[in-house]
């Protein structure tokens, strides 16, 4: 809307330039009226403003470097000439009518000249300004990228909704595109995942205190780049972290020295710690792998190894805890059936207060 006003009082302006431009070459006893000439002058200064906002509608992603590179030597290429002018005015073997032709011909080369140095020098003329660059200014922390796995696994949607997440979280427009594919897939699995993705970014904006938003890629996709390579190149160009499940990007990712909160990891970091000796309720469910072993499993999906628990298979049992083996897939408890002797702590499943 601020963009449409702002064409259109720029479409006014260059009229109203126009037709003052036209007056003023009119001869005078013309310019009270409104002669021919003004008329044309408003029109061609309008067709020139509908030729200069079409541009700028047609160049949708424009590179804030080049316009500042361009900036920069146009305001060179003025200083030069300025400064230079007298030079010219004093010189006596340039003709007078020669010399503003002159001055013309120093802007253009000398602009010319600095708009090429500051495109092909760009990273080193930060050194020389420093101050010529600015950062964009986020709120909160650096954005975390969500990938199409986190958003159907939807824990992400639990995490941000106890108000743990300061960053604000960025959908890619990709990501959301493979994410809607996933939904329209033939395959009634692959449909319904596609789906309850779609309803965990719905819940996502539904909840006020989170920030979330989905933004195009800043980095233009090349031939044969997957979602996961996209994901690493937008997150390297706006100093974001990616949020993930999957175990190839994770890998990709932090080769190419990308941050990545992997869920699976923030699940398993946040589940109970058991120390040998405390006890624990759980209920055998099956056999283990090794003879008479029962085998139960906490809320949090803890899998708790029971000795001698195979004949208790669909008893609730109170074991005490008697190793922890952490594995890449979360830790296993063993624990052997004892009577619960005084001065223990029992732990209630899914990590309970002691009692």
């Amino acid at each position: 809307m601020l963009l449409a006003i702002l064409r259109l009082l720029f479409l006014l302006a260059m009229a109203g330039i126009g037709l003052l431009f036209g007056r003023a070459l009119a001869p005078p006893e013309e310019q009270l009226a409104i002669p021919q000439l003004p008329l044309y002058m408003m029109l061609a200064f309008m067709g020139a403003a509908v030729v200069v906002i079409g541009l700028d509608v047609a160049l949708r992603r424009k590179n804030i470097s080049l316009v500042s590179a361009v900036f920069f030597g146009l305001v060179v290429g003025l200083v030069v000439t300025i400064l230079l002018g007298p030079v010219v005015d004093i010189t006596v073997w340039i003709p007078e009518k020669a010399r503003e032709p002159v001055k013309v011909g120093i802007a253009v080369i000398t602009s010319y000249l600095a708009i090429s140095l500051i495109l092909q020098t760009k990273d080193d003329f930060r050194f020389i300004i420093p101050y010529i660059e600015f950062a964009k200014q986020q709120k909160g922390g650096r954005p975390l990228l969500l990938d199409t796995s986190a958003v159907i696994d939807g824990r992400i949607a639990d995490v941000a909704e106890t108000r743990f997440l300061d960053s604000p979280l960025v959908v890619p427009r990709f990501v959301l595109t493979e994410l809607q594919a996933v939904a329209d897939s033939t395959d009634r699995l692959k449909r319904n995942r596609g789906r309850r993705g779609l309803d965990i970014l719905n819940r996502l904006q539904s909840m006020a205190h989170v920030d979330i938003s989905i933004q195009e890629s800043p980095v233009p996709a090349q031939a044969g780049d997957g979602v996961d390579q996209r994901l690493v190149a937008m997150a390297a160009s706006v100093s974001g972290r990616i949020v993930t499940n999957d175990f190839n990007l994770n890998k990709v990712a932090k080769v190419s020295g990308i941050e990545v909160i992997n869920l699976n990891d923030l699940a398993n970091a946040l589940k109970p710690a058991f120390l040998p000796g405390e006890t624990v309720e759980v209920t055998v469910i099956k056999p283990g792998q090794e003879g008479g072993q029962g085998v139960g499993y906490l809320e949090d999906g803890t899998m708790i190894v029971v000795e001698d628990g195979e004949k208790s298979i669909g008893q609730a049992v109170t074991i005490t805890v008697t190793s922890v083996l952490p594995t890449s897939a979360g830790r296993i408890i063993f624990g052997r059936i004892e009577p619960l002797q005084e001065g223990q702590n029992r732990r209630r499943p899914g990590g309970g207060s002691p009692r």
